[in-house]
């Protein structure tokens, strides 16, 4: 329940004040004098403090000067019955938030204390996301392989080269982009990133190079672009393996000249952006099949850097288990677990196809339903070939009287889902890897009742 502190030397304006804002649902505590404010104010948690300007003692103005220097985390709403705009200007210089006149409109009262609320509110949302988004990213595991990455990235993050990231998915391609911006002198400037591969064809280069206002319709105002919103810090272009070939050329031009036109525009706006770029395809590959420009992989590749498996540093794997299991217990507010010797081996001898994220996703779902301090062998059986392949394992041994063809679709309809989730549920990527049509795709989908995913992630 929000808190909230009324300051008046009048006993009848503390008790009517007081009393509307209960009503309110509000809990509210009363005060008489700037000394006492300063008293409660730092000993108690308030949201919004109603304070009068003209008070015995120490005034208004100088209590609110005072809260402010010993950093007491509340929005203050002034009043006072000799107000004047050179009182308010000066109340507001000093952070108020708003002012109020006596005698008072309780009705405007609560309106303004409202208000001051949900700014306070806003306000420790946002300290909260900043310090999420600013902490500090880190490379987890000390195999020969992650050291080795770590020195790359110490080494290229601070410069402004442009770097490709490759590595399949879920091994923390994002990770080392953010890390790479952190480290770099344009840390402070914005970090922007772009999923290639889950914006349709015809957004991309809206999305990445903004439009004019009619461009299209629905275009009703000019719109910045990604690399316009990432000027003077990073663009991290994501799955850029599955941009168009159209798109490429564009995303090449600017690199070249530093200078983009939005979309059904002829202006030019100069961009200084650094660009990082990461993809789970071969682009060498790509690029003899005629799917990826070779000059924009010679400009993006300035320091190519490959992410390693996790099956190929299995030693880590304890490591970031542990990792996951103190911060996901941290975000839950639950207790953290520790791995038994027989539950840390099987981790280990896992393949995890789908890398640090399913390793993540195993651990959370270890907090979320463990009630033990320790994590038995038991609990992680679910990663084995029985839980793994349990459709598929059923119908091969003929259990339950299965036949051929019914063998067959549990086969099919397993490896489909397995080759979603390697894909991210992307449909092209998955048609792609299977040898099919994307028509013939869905229509296997929906014999076996799978749907596919809408955000095209």
């Amino acid at each position: 329940m929000a808190s909230i502190l009324v300051v008046d030397d009048e006993p009848g304006v503390r008790s009517s004040v007081a009393g509307v804002l209960s009503d309110e649902g509000l809990a509210v505590d009363t005060a008489a004098s700037g000394e006492e404010c300063l008293e409660r104010a730092v000993t108690g948690a308030y949201n919004v403090i109603v304070l009068d300007i003209w008070l015995p003692g120490i005034d208004g103005l100088t209590t609110l000067q005072r809260l402010s220097e010993r950093g007491v985390d509340a929005r203050v709403v002034m009043m006072s019955g000799h107000g004047s705009i050179e009182q308010a200007v000066k109340a507001i210089k000093l952070g108020a938030f708003d002012f109020v006149e006596k005698p008072l409109s309780l009705e405007k009262t609560v309106l303004v204390v409202r208000n001051a609320l949900r700014q306070h509110r806003l306000e420790q949302e946002n300290r909260a996301l900043r310090a999420r988004v600013d902490s500090p990213v880190t490379l987890v595991g000390d195999s020969p392989a992650m050291q080795a990455l770590r020195r790359v990235v110490e080494t290229a993050g601070p410069t402004t080269g442009r770097v490709l990231i490759l590595g399949e998915n879920g091994t923390g391609k994002e990770v080392v982009a953010r890390l790479m911006h952190h480290q770099s002198s344009r840390r402070h400037r914005p970090f922007v990133e772009v999923n290639c591969a889950a914006i349709p064809e015809e957004l991309i280069e809206t999305e990445l190079f903004g439009h004019v206002r009619g461009a299209f319709t629905g275009a009703v105002a000019d719109r910045p672009g990604r690399f316009e919103q990432a000027d003077g810090g990073t663009l991290f272009l994501d799955e850029i393996g599955d941009m168009s070939l159209k798109t490429q050329a564009k995303v090449l031009r600017v690199l070249q000249e530093q200078a983009l036109e939005r979309v059904g525009g002829t202006q030019r706006v100069r961009v200084d952006v650094r660009v990082l770029a990461a993809t789970n395809k071969d682009l060498q590959t790509e690029i003899r099949q005629g799917r990826f420009r070779e000059d924009l992989f010679f400009r993006l590749s300035v320091v190519p850097i490959t992410i390693p498996p996790l099956r190929e540093r299995r030693e880590d794997i304890a490591v970031l288990a542990e990792h996951f299991m103190a911060t996901i217990a941290r975000e839950y507010g639950r207790r953290i677990r520790r791995l038994s010797p027989e539950a840390t081996a099987r981790l280990q001898a896992y393949d995890w196809p789908g890398n640090v994220r399913e390793l993540r996703n195993a651990v959370e779902r270890l907090i979320i339903m463990g009630h033990d301090d320790t994590v038995s062998a038991d609990e992680v059986a679910f990663l084995g070939d029985d839980a793994r392949h349990g459709v598929v394992r059923e119908a091969a041994s003929g259990a339950a009287g299965t036949r051929l063809a019914e063998a067959r679709d549990a086969f099919e309809r397993e490896f489909i889902l397995r080759t979603l989730a390697r894909a991210q549920g992307n449909m092209s990527r998955t048609a792609e890897l299977l040898g099919l049509e994307r028509s013939n795709l869905y229509k296997k989908m929906r014999a076996f009742g799978i749907l596919p995913r809408r955000d095209g992630a």
